[in-house]
């Protein structure tokens, strides 16, 4: 069998017992159980407002529900443990069933409600919630609340803290449904909290009446003291000089006399340029003055000719 189903047929025998013991011992004022397996076999708790009715005489009864368990249930060895119930009006399951029972017995809602509620919480419950169900007081169903301190309704406070129990009361109209839930005295829920008395609390520095948010930081902080320079050690040898700052000294001057070169050579070359340049125009000019001459003279020997003719 699957662990989902193994879980599944435990909670619906645990279910089934727990209603086979609600029917058995109502009378007796049955407040609920706790089973747990043990090597010796299922060992069970029950809780009652009265042990005495649960045993019966000679424990007759109690031999009774061993039996039943066993052959209807199929338990392997049941060992039934009765306990007393120390406040039974601070027992959910006691509380549901006195009410069903008043109820049938023709009590009105109202005065049933808050005549339990009112005992749960001289009892000292910290909080409590009686919720009755169906056909209260005519033909039509509604849901009547009773409710006094604190209770809660979701969370694992809920599950953990919270007792709840239901009874159910058979009337003419039909059947009402009652669910008690109640707040023991002394549960710690997760929203508690103390107030500590003779607690030495810091003094909180106040600002003065003409000073603002602003103007506080605007102020410049204190200037924070230098630590003082740990002293070498006299073993020790320490250069007068950084290495690195020497090797980048070398370096920068390095760096700013190749620039000055390339600058030297720069001029240099525009200088030769300029006179090469100068050069080129001066012999331009001369074969200029040259040409000019020559054709002078040409022009002028046509003159002479064309005269002679």
């Amino acid at each position: 069998m699957a662990d989902e189903q193994q879980f599944i047929e435990n909670g619906l025998q645990r279910a089934q017992i727990d209603e086979f013991f609600g029917d058995e011992l109502g009378r007796a004022g049955y407040g609920g159980m706790d089973i747990a397996k043990t090597p010796m076999g299922t060992q069970i708790v029950l809780k009652a407002e009265k042990p005495g009715m649960v045993i019966g005489k000679g424990g007759k009864n109690i031999r009774k529900i061993t039996t039943e368990l066993t052959e209807r249930f199929g338990m392997e060895d049941p060992q039934i443990d009765v306990q007393e119930v120390d406040e039974p009006d601070l027992n959910a399951r006691i509380v549901a069933d006195r009410l069903a029972n008043a109820l049938e017995r023709g009590w009105y809602f109202r005065k049933a409600g808050h005549t339990t509620i009112d005992r749960i919480m001289e009892a000292g419950a910290l909080g409590a919630e009686i919720v009755l169900s169906g056909k209260v007081t005519g033909a039509r169903s509604r849901v009547e609340k009773f409710n006094r301190g604190y209770i809660k309704h979701n969370g694992e406070p809920a599950q953990t803290v919270v007792d709840e129990g239901q009874g159910v009361a058979v009337m003419k109209l039909g059947t009402i449904g009652v669910t008690v839930k109640i707040i023991p005295p002394g549960a710690t829920l997760p929203d508690d909290f103390e107030i500590h008395e003779d607690v030495e609390i810091e003094d909180v520095e106040q600002a003065d009446d003409g000073e603002s948010v602003e103007s506080l930081l605007a102020e410049e902080p204190d200037e924070v003291p230098e630590a003082a320079e740990a002293e070498p050690d006299e073993d020790v040898e320490v250069p007068d000089e950084d290495p690195a700052e020497v090797i980048d000294e070398e370096i920068v001057e390095e760096v700013i006399d190749d620039d000055a070169a390339d600058e030297a050579d720069a001029e240099a070359d525009a200088d030769a340029d300029a006179d090469d340049a100068a050069d080129d125009d001066e012999e331009l000019d001369e074969d200029v003055a040259e040409e000019a001459a020559d054709l002078v003279a040409e022009m002028e020997d046509e003159d002479d000719e064309e005269v002679d003719n």
